[in-house]
């Protein structure tokens, strides 16, 4: 087999780019390539996420337990934004509170959160959380109902304000909080389970 020289060789390398050899990939365009039209590639932009009125609208109408769990998820994580890096700060620390059972502590941390975003939602909802935990019945049910005129289609707050009513005996405002947890969440478990064992007795009451 004959064998160029190096010199041969090193002019044939030197002559590709004037012979006009493509050393790019088949169908491979630069990137100032243009299209057919003249116009350059379109830019690709992300999704639009959806908006908390598209969420809670999607999660009325899912039948899908997995699906209304998921979307119950983003909705949650959406109305734990207090805007506030403070009152975020204060709120993680009333919930390491909570975990090691300083409720008291957990109290003071959450006064001073609703004090500082008094329109945050959420903020009046953990407060309950923690005024149920000292068996402060009635400060939880007055907090949850402070969250529920700020954002009405908070349905964890329409089943906690079931439990509390629940506890004290109260089936009837018990059940009616939980309905109003299902109108917003269907797909929602627990609750649809206490409905079933209310609703019977309740609703009997009243004919």
């Amino acid at each position: 087999m004959s064998r160029r020289s190096p010199l041969a060789l090193a002019l044939l390398l030197a002559a590709l780019p004037a012979c006009g050899i493509a050393l790019a990939a088949p169908g491979s365009r630069a990137s100032g390539d243009r299209d057919a039209t003249g116009k350059g590639a379109p830019e690709k932009t992300a999704p639009k996420p959806p908006s908390l009125d598209d969420l809670f609208a999607r999660l009325k109408t899912t039948d899908d337990a997995a699906e209304g769990k998921g979307i119950a998820k983003l909705i949650e994580q959406r109305l734990d934004r207090s805007g506030s890096a403070t009152v975020d700060l204060l709120t993680s620390r009333a919930r390491q509170a909570m975990m090691s059972h300083d409720f008291a502590l957990a109290a003071e941390l959450m006064d001073r959160a609703t004090a500082l975003e008094p329109r945050w939602a959420e903020g009046w909802n953990r407060r309950a959380t923690v005024f149920w935990l000292l068996s402060d019945k009635g400060e939880a049910v007055a907090d949850l109902q402070r969250a529920l005129v700020l954002e009405p289609r908070h349905f964890e707050a329409w089943s906690a304000l079931g439990k509390i009513y629940q506890s004290m005996d109260d089936d009837a405002r018990a059940l009616a909080a939980y309905r109003r947890a299902l109108a917003i969440y269907p797909t929602m478990g627990n609750v649809k389970e206490a409905v079933d064992r209310l609703a019977p007795s309740v609703d009997g009451r009243d004919l």
